[in-house]
């Protein structure tokens, strides 16, 4: 288990610095975005390149960053339901739904995707619009991503499992986030120091 616990590390480090970098992905779509729309209406000019190459942009942030996005946990949950459930039953829930969920569909996507791009890698697919780029490193993007975001899936049922096992804290914790029986113990102190407070005024 401990050599599993250290490839989880490995991921969530490799994971943790593609996600800050992924951002200035979504800062070089918005600032070509902004310039392409100036030149559209001030010169009348416009390019197809510069529309395809914030889409590539958006498209690459979008999908390289689900991984980054589950390893934060801000993937979507029906909290609803889910946060009624005991902190174990919760885990087992995430394991189940890692592997019987997460990992065959990033699989097939996997599957059905590689073949896609290497076809558009060889006979150099470009886009059908005037001055257009070439397609394949957006076709990129769909494998790469998957593949980021299987690692990570991985990561995750690794870190559950340990937890179940007793050998780690409770991964889902974001650091500095204070647990339920923290808060809990939190505002007990704060109403015995209020009621002391009120008491020693009386007198």
């Amino acid at each position: 288990m401990q050599k599993l616990l250290k490839f989880s590390r490995l991921v969530d480090t490799v994971t943790s610095k593609l996600g800050s970098l992924i951002i200035w992905l979504i800062l070089g779509s918005t600032v070509i975005s902004a310039a392409n729309a100036i030149v559209r209406k001030a010169f009348d000019n416009s390019s197809n390149a510069f529309l395809e190459i914030q889409w590539y942009l958006f498209s690459a942030s979008f999908l390289l960053a689900a991984g980054y996005t589950l390893f934060n946990g801000e993937h979507v949950k029906i909290d609803l339901i889910y946060n009624r459930w005991s902190k174990r039953a919760r885990m087992w829930i995430d394991v189940f739904g890692f592997t019987v969920f997460l990992t065959p569909v990033c699989l097939a996507v996997l599957y059905f995707s590689l073949p896609f791009f290497w076809q558009a890698f060889r006979s150099g697919e470009v886009s059908g619009n005037a001055g257009g780029l070439i397609r394949w490193p957006v076709y990129l993007m769909l494998p790469l991503g998957f593949t980021l975001l299987l690692l990570q899936g991985w990561s995750e049922l690794i870190k559950r499992l340990a937890f179940l096992k007793g050998l780690i804290d409770d991964p889902t914790l974001k650091k500095g986030e204070k647990t339920a029986e923290e808060e809990l113990a939190e505002v007990i102190r704060q109403r015995e120091a209020e009621a002391a407070a009120a008491a020693a005024a009386k007198n």
